[in-house]
Formats: structure tokens, sequence, C-alpha cells
């Protein structure tokens, strides 16, 4: 086949240096997606109709239409959009964080309605407000629940992150990509930036568990 790894190895630690970027932009945009997509499920739940409606359609856009798409509407549409163009990494930033936030709010709507009913009149019959028993009683049960699932979407946000590429973003594929330009040789820069999220999920797998394992232990 002619491969020839030997030849990668010089250029393996310019590769991973690419891991900080992509590390940085999916912690940052899994918190920011977390936290607006608590709120989103909140939307789901209320006894306002106009929350309901506002949270289920930004969720059907943002789960209806492709990741990339949404990236590259926020880089390349923010000249027109905002009279400036935003700079990539807050570009993916944003766009990997609204975009999870969708799919994270359904876990959690989900993860709330699971809880006993039973709680939450048991909690309003105390005279304990709404917002200190979804603090307090329902989130903390709710989150404990649906931990696996939101396990997931953060490792599928990592290997997701792999198409700010697209946009010129230097994490690990961007950089393979251009190691294998410079060697007129793609397979092997491609193969090893493989590995390299292959390893990222595995130790994401690896902590999602021992954190489960920790939460069951202390039930």
């Amino acid at each position: 086949m002619g491969l020839d790894f030997q030849q990668l190895i010089p250029s393996v630690p310019f590769i991973l240096k690419g891991i900080g970027v992509t590390l940085k932009i999916v912690l940052l945009a899994g918190v920011i997606g977390f936290l607006f997509g608590i709120l989103l499920a909140l939307f789901k739940i209320s006894k306002l109709k106009v929350l309901g409606i506002i949270a289920d359609v930004y969720t059907s856009i943002f789960r209806g239409t492709p990741l990339v798409l949404q990236l590259m509407i926020i880089f390349y549409g923010s000249p027109q959009i905002f009279g400036t163009q935003i700079d990539p990494y807050t570009a993916a930033v944003s766009a990997f964080a609204m975009n999870s936030a969708a799919y994270i709010s359904e876990i959690i709507r989900a993860g709330i309605q699971a809880v006993d009913k039973g709680q939450q009149e048991a909690a309003a019959a105390l005279g304990i407000s709404y917002k200190q028993m979804m603090k307090d009683i329902i989130l903390p049960q709710a989150l404990k629940n649906i931990l696996p699932a939101l396990m997931n979407e953060f490792i599928t946000l990592t290997k997701e992150s792999a198409i700010v590429t697209v946009i010129g973003v230097t994490d690990v594929m961007r950089r393979s990509y251009m190691v294998g330009s410079d060697l007129y040789s793609f397979f092997e820069p491609l193969l090893f930036a493989g590995l390299v999220y292959y390893l990222l999920v595995i130790i994401l797998t690896v902590l999602g568990k021992a954190v489960e394992r920790r939460m069951r232990v202390s039930d």
C-alpha cells in the first residue's frame, strides 16, 4: 500500500497540540450547552405555554439541521448579521453550545419528568418554593438518573468537534490535514487523528463510569 508511518513521527507533537484546542472548545461549549439546556428544559415543563413553544421551536431547529451547517452560518454569516467577522474559536463554541443545548434539554426534561410527582406535591405541601424545589430536590435526582445520557452527549460533542476544521480552527483534525498536505500523504496523519479521538472517547467513557459508580455508592 506504500504506507510510511515513520515520516509522520516528526509531526506528531504538532498534531497533539491540537488536543488542547479541541478540549477547550468541547469543555466550554459543554458547560454553556448544559446550563442553557437546563433553562430550555424548565421552559418545556413550564405552565406558561409560550415558554414551552419557544423551547420546542428552538429544539426542533437545532436538532433538525446539520451541525456543520449551523457552524458555517454562524461563522460565514456573521459579517452580514452582526457587521463583523466572528473569530473561528467563538463561532465553534457558540455553534456547539447551542446545538448541544437542544439535545441536553430533552435529556433533562425526561429526567425531571421521571422523578416521582409525589415529591413535588410533598414539597409544595411543606411550603417549599418552586425554585428551591427544583434546585434542591428535583434536579439533583434527575441529573443522577440521566448522567449516562449526558456523558454520551459529551462524547458525541467531542467527536463532532472535528468539523471545526471547515472554518480553519487548528484542532487535531485540521493539524493532521495540514501534515498530510506537507507530506503529500493523508492516510497516515488522518489515521493518527482517528486514534487520538478514539483515545479521548475511551478516557471520557472511563471517567463517566467512575462518576456513575461514585454516585451509586452515595445512594
